[in-house]
């Protein structure tokens, strides 16, 4: 991929990680209202629950989208269904665990354990990811950043 076709990808990537830290920050202030990590949670997935009805059905509505039918449905894998319940423990785990932490000691923890997870999806090519072997390189990478993380821990 030349870097021209990257800047989009690598722009939305970074505005992933923004929104992410933001998220946690957002969500962390609701908790005090609310006095609950799981009601603060609760509230933003049904504030994103409906964003993303208005915007499925608008898609719908002018063709970009079709319904997907009920047998279409039921062919999908049991398994396929854990996005969901993997986004409410990150959600509600960041709610409670950021403001404790601190937020930069948060988010590389998150980077770390994405990282790692991400070298096993490749390596080992689970749930239907393309192989993709960790070298030294990507090692290095993992190690740099779990010592970066330790510096985040001194305050």
């Amino acid at each position: 991929m030349r870097v021209t076709e990257m800047l989009i990808p690598l722009f939305f990537a970074v505005g992933v990680g923004l929104a992410m830290a933001t998220q946690t920050a957002v969500n962390s202030q609701l908790r005090q209202y609310l006095n609950s990590p799981i009601q603060a949670a609760f509230f933003s997935f049904l504030v994103g629950t409906i964003c993303l009805a208005i915007m499925m059905l608008v898609m719908m509505w002018n063709g970009s989208a079709l319904k997907p039918t009920l047998s279409q449905l039921n062919e999908i894998p049991v398994w396929l269904w854990v996005g969901g319940l993997l986004g409410v423990y990150a959600v509600t785990a960041s709610i409670y665990t950021a403001p404790k932490l601190g937020f930069l000691t948060f988010t590389g923890l998150v980077l770390f354990g994405q990282v790692i997870m991400s070298m096993l999806l490749d390596h080992f090519g689970l749930i239907g990811v393309e192989k993709n072997p960790v070298n030294w390189q990507r090692l290095l990478g993992a190690i740099l950043i779990a010592i970066g993380i330790i510096f985040t821990l001194q305050r």
